[in-house]
């Protein structure tokens, strides 16, 4: 896997190198994120001009583009600068007129000469009851005529392209287009009807009708499924990596978890029961686990979790939990230590902020295995943290865990298994696009006593009574969130956005009683201000996003998201699952400045109607697309050029299971598929994949 493939280097090469492509146009196509050949032949037309040649302009209904035969009549210079050069022309039954802006009389003389017969091709519109094509598209003498293709596709086009520069350029990247190997599962192609890869380029970019632009065209969807099938060849490859990394056998005894599960209040869900089976099994497999813990918000994942620790536990060994923040990894120690004592299990916290003798004290506990359950935020990573013998690493909060963590992980305990955990219900086709490396387990009921949370839209203009009843809350010794918007512009809007509501709010229900927290806040005073209302000493936090994710506050019955249209779905649902966490009713109000928008207002209808966190994910999906709906940015989540994540869902899955079959049957991908799979990962420039193979 030394290098690029030398099938592929026409490609790769330079966009100048293309007809029609000098350094200016280079650079306008940067615009498109297109900088070689390969990116033309990724850039698929949108839509198409259909140009199949008529008799005449007559009894069209315009404006229209027409294609037409016409001879060429008298020319008409514009009288002042800038003004219309006219030619009028004649087909098989009417005549009509070509219009030039800053037409140039010899260059019009010399294209279209008198009495000539020419094709021309356009969009004719009628002004003052005259039909007129301005500036045509084509001018052809009829031999060449052939040239304009009847049906003509619509590229993205970006400042200082233009349609016919485009056209070029793809029509010179197509005949760089070389015969490749193929990589798709042979039985899966030809169920699917699917063209090669070099006949699938050609047929997307040379469309015959608007049929073959739509996504389910057999050439579309087949080089959908190629960008499809080398991402998850990518996560396959991760996935076969932490695999291949020799794991260690861990057997609970189930001692401890029988102690858990009889003090408990309640039984655990189908789902839970279910989750904790998958781990187990996983976890006395002599391969890495590598889980992905997927549950709504109050589904239960610490229990579940804290089972799996415990099986660690008994099987002579250590678990840790890992949190992204100080803040949570204190809420999981809270949550974790009334089970661990039910368990009689030795349970510690790691932070950034142990120092010095404490600090020393709790290593050498760790490396004696005096301490059997970790809870702590990435300072666990550190050089001189030791485990006597770690079995299993539980992670909070994927988003800010990539791949390449996970694999950093692993390299503590060497055979330890990876459960990760997150709260963000994501469709099943993303979880596969960003989660593929890994096996997952949904948890998707609720525990038994979760009461629902009341959900209500009111407009800003009420704003007063809203004050009122939070008034009357308060002093009932009830608690509440109240979310201001993130204001785009800039954080300093956002920053007073929270400080007038703040002051707003300080003055109507009186000092002491509300605090305040906004990322621009330094860490230590974000700290202090959850911490006294997670302590009951405010009633109100005042709040910019950042309570989104994992605080537990079971007295916090009150959500109010002020601008709550300006939020995407997701994100509503996380702040809504705030509260609801005690035994008393809880409301969520969704604040909103009327009118609202189509988009915003179905937003918070079905966030009204809902709080099943899977279904709202797939209306988040339909309604955002892909892109924004984990950010993209931060998630990892590759940026598709042919595939749509939305329409293409079931594509994802078939990729996922031909890729791992592939790489079940062929480790190293030197059979003649997997030779080829590897000139795709390259054609695809999965980086990460190529390094994979190269060290494997």
């Amino acid at each position: 896997m030394s290098g690029r493939p030398e099938q592929l280097y026409p490609l790769f090469a330079d966009l100048e190198t293309l007809e029609g492509v000098g350094p200016k146009t280079a650079q306008n196509f940067a615009g498109l994120h297109v900088s070689r050949p390969r990116d033309l032949i990724f850039n698929m037309p949108h839509s198409g001009i259909d140009r199949t040649a008529r008799p005449t302009v007559q009894g069209a209904i315009l404006p229209e583009v027409i294609t037409v035969e016409v001879s060429v009549g008298a020319h008409k210079p514009a009288r002042n600068r800038g003004g219309a050069y006219r030619i009028t022309v004649e087909d098989a039954e009417t005549t009509f007129q070509l219009v030039f802006f800053h037409g140039r009389s010899n260059y019009l003389q010399s294209v279209l000469p008198e009495g000539a017969r020419r094709v021309v091709s356009g969009k004719v519109e009628l002004f003052d009851g005259v039909a007129q094509m301005v500036h045509p598209d084509h001018m052809l003498p009829l031999e060449e005529a052939s040239d304009i293709p009847s049906f003509e596709p619509v590229y993205p086009l970006t400042a200082g392209v233009s349609l016919k520069q485009m056209g070029k350029a793809v029509t010179s990247a197509l005949t760089r287009v070389p015969d490749l190997p193929e990589w798709i599962d042979p039985e899966q192609k030809k169920q699917a009807g699917w063209p090669d890869w070099a006949a699938a380029v050609q047929a997307a970019h040379q469309p015959e009708a608007p049929e073959d632009l739509q996504a389910t065209a057999p050439a579309r969807e087949r080089l959908a499924y190629d960008e499809l099938m080398a991402h998850q060849l990518t996560l396959a490859l991760a996935r076969s990596q932490l695999r291949r990394a020799q794991g260690m056998v861990t057997r609970g005894t189930g001692a401890k978890q029988a102690q858990v599960l009889a003090a408990l209040p309640y039984t655990p869900t189908g789902a839970q029961s279910r989750a904790i089976a998958e781990i187990q099994a996983d976890m006395a497999a002599p391969t890495k686990m590598n889980r992905l813990l997927q549950g709504d918000v109050g589904a239960g994942k610490t229990l579940v979790a804290f089972m799996a620790l415990l099986t660690a536990v008994e099987a002579g060994g250590q678990g840790v939990m890992m949190a992204p923040t100080e803040i949570l990894a204190r809420q999981h120690m809270e949550g974790l230590q009334p089970l661990a004592e039910d368990a009689g299990v030795v349970l510690e916290l790691l932070t950034g902020r142990d120092k010095g003798k404490e600090r020393t004290a709790k290593l050498a506990a760790l490396a004696r295995g005096d301490i059997q359950m970790l809870v702590g935020t990435h300072a666990v990573f550190q050089k001189d943290v030791e485990f006597q013998d770690l079995r299993l690493a539980v992670v909070d909060e994927q988003h800010r865990f990539g791949v390449r963590q996970r694999l950093e992980l692993g390299k503590k305990g060497a055979g330890a298994d990876v459960l990760v955990m997150t709260a963000t219900p994501i469709p099943r086709s993303l979880a596969l696009a960003q989660y593929g490396d890994m096996d997952v387990s949904v948890l998707d009921e609720k525990p038994p006593g979760r009461k629902p949370i009341k959900t209500a839209m009111v407009s800003t203009g009420r704003m007063d009574e809203v004050v009122n009843h939070l008034h009357k809350a308060v002093q009932e010794g009830k608690q509440a969130y109240w979310v201001c918007p993130l204001v785009e512009e800039s954080e300093v809007m956002d920053l007073t956005a929270a400080d007038e509501r703040f002051k707003h709010l300080r003055a109507v229900l009186g000092e002491g009683v509300v605090g305040l927290v906004h990322g621009q806040m330094p860490p230590a005073d974000k700290d202090a201000a959850m911490a006294d209302f997670v302590a009951g000493k405010t009633n109100v936090l005042v709040a910019t996003t950042v309570i989104e994710v994992g605080v537990n506050v079971p007295n916090a019955t009150i959500m109010v998201i002020e601008r709550a249209e300006s939020f995407g779905l997701a994100q509503l649902h996380q702040l809504r699952g705030r509260v609801g966490r005690g035994a008393a009713e809880s409301t969520c109000l969704l604040l909103y400045q009327a009118p609202l928008n189509e988009t915003g207002e179905k937003r918070l209808t079905s966030l009204r109607e809902t709080e099943d966190g899977f279904r709202i994910a797939e209306v988040d999906l339909e309604m955002r697309g892909s892109g924004d709906l984990i950010g993209t940015a931060q998630s990892g989540l590759p940026r598709f050029r042919v595939a749509d994540l939305e329409r293409q869902a079931p594509l994802m899955a078939v990729a996922q299971s031909d890729a791992r079959k592939l790489l079940n049957d062929d480790p190293t991908l030197e059979s003649d598929r997997g030779k080829a799979a590897r000139v795709l990962l390259w054609l695809m420039e999965q980086d990460q994949a190529i390094r994979l193979i190269s060290v494997g």
